[in-house]
């Protein structure tokens, strides 16, 4: 018989003899073990892992004017039928129980930053109310805290142990289908440049999709070794490139938030550009790896240990430099008081020095000191990379619940350009306590490139 007849009737002949045996009911299911070993599963594992795995669901009131009737003579006609009105907005997500006894939860700063109403759902069905501690928009974490009754945790791994090609499992909530678990492995440490923030994502090829994000990801241990975060996609489904905030970046952040309520950051005082090719050679550098300092702030830790402008950093604490990103992830890093090797090119030669981390200076304001209207936000002068790009204005953070900014839809991050028609350039230029006398303020805002209203 010729080899390829034979094959197909070895193949046929083992085919009808698995479809007879699985349509006996007493040997439908796999056996337990092959040749003396168990079958591998997952199963055991996530079994401990889902119950810590939970669905968060929010709602954030947004108010909505129609801006004709910000015309006196429109209103004049009208009536002044033209009040704000409220929009909801619901969006979904999931997070990771990580502390069982208090009741502390691990999400992602966009799952539920801004939400007025925060609900987390648990496997068995339960609904809970959950408190927002706190939230970090520049690593994308948050923390949440549930009544604490009949609560699983899950234990948490040293990420800085992790290796291109460890398997992982992520374990979330996709499109709301309900909890799911994917598998994949690691595909790359150390991920930056996906956007603005301070970024050291694991990269992974686990199905992750939105809703997912705020969810576990596990190693086959069954301990978080990250957080899920965002994908990369052209089509905004899953391609299998998935990033993970790790445990070590989110616990650190985690412990700031539920000390002090925000993120207490470590700065050098030194600002830095990427090197291109025309730079490299008029420093008479081999190549564009590493940041060239630009300038030194006074009194700053980067002047306490020598620092000068044209300096290249290349490594902090041994891990390479390759552009300004690099420099901005590690700072954002590194706690305070910390004591940090830096490595740099100066004349050709290199050599360390030693700083120690301070706490980040921000020129901004109390609110109190500016018009009252102003109040439950921090304004803060943009940074040299917002001001790089041409972008003028203030930058709005840490908006809190209740306040006018809030009311009238203002968001962390973004950016006041004109306040009442009058051009806003920096905190010094904003008015100050009775320096308006109008009922309203009509604020002209920069988000996501696109320019706003807002009516307080």
């Amino acid at each position: 018989m010729p080899a390829r007849s034979y094959r197909r009737t070895t193949c046929f002949a083992l085919g009808a003899a698995l479809a007879m045996s699985l349509a006996s009911p007493a040997l439908a299911s796999l056996p337990p073990a092959v040749d003396g070993q168990p079958i591998p599963s997952l199963a055991p594992m996530l079994a401990k892992v889902t119950p810590a795995v939970v669905n968060i669901s929010t709602k954030t009131r947004v108010r909505v004017r129609d801006p004709y009737f910000d015309d006196p003579l429109f209103r004049q006609l009208f009536g002044g039928g033209g009040m704000p009105r409220e929009r909801v907005e619901q969006s979904l997500g999931s997070g990771v129980v990580i502390d069982a006894a208090k009741g502390y939860v691990l999400t992602n700063n966009h799952v539920v930053g801004g939400a007025d109403d925060i609900t987390v759902t648990l496997q068995d069905g339960r609904d809970l109310k959950a408190k927002l501690l706190g939230s970090d928009p520049e690593t994308d974490i948050a923390v949440l805290q549930i009544p604490a009754e009949r609560l699983q945790a899950l234990p948490i791994a040293d990420s800085s142990q992790l290796r291109v090609g460890d398997f992982v499992v992520a374990v979330g909530d996709p499109f709301g289908l309900g909890q799911t678990a994917t598998s994949g492995m690691v595909s790359a440490l150390g991920r930056s440049g996906l956007g603005k923030g301070i970024q050291n994502f694991i990269q992974t090829d686990a199905s992750i999709n939105p809703g997912n994000s705020g969810g576990a990801l596990v190693n086959l241990r069954g301990e978080l070794v990250g957080i899920n975060s965002m994908i990369f996609t052209p089509s905004g489904g899953n391609v299998g490139i998935g990033f993970a905030i790790p445990t070590d970046l989110a616990t650190g952040v985690m412990k700031q938030l539920l000390a002090y309520g925000k993120v207490r950051r470590g700065n050098l005082g030194v600002e830095v550009q990427d090197i291109t090719p025309r730079i490299a050679k008029a420093l008479g550098l081999k190549d564009t790896n590493g940041a060239v300092v630009t300038r030194i702030n006074d009194a700053s830790p980067a002047e306490g240990a020598g620092l000068q402008a044209g300096d290249v950093l290349t490594a902090v604490n041994g891990k390479p430099v390759h552009g300004a990103q690099d420099l901005r992830n590690a700072e954002g890093l590194l706690p305070l008081g910390a004591k940090v090797k830096l490595t740099v090119q100066r004349d050709g030669a290199t050599r360390d020095v030693e700083a120690t981390v301070a706490a980040e200076k921000i020129a901004s304001v109390d609110g109190a000191k500016v018009d009252k209207r102003l109040a439950g936000v921090t304004l803060s002068d943009l940074s040299p990379e917002q001001k790089a790009q041409g972008l003028y204005g203030v930058a709005l953070s840490g908006v809190q619940r209740g306040s006018a900014a809030a009311a009238a839809g203002l968001k962390d991050g973004d950016i006041v350009v004109a306040i009442s028609q009058a051009r806003i350039t920096s905190v010094k230029s904003l008015p100050t306590t009775g320096s308006l006398g109008m009922r309203q303020l009509l604020l002209t805002v920069v988000r996501d490139d696109a320019v706003y209203y807002a009516v307080l």
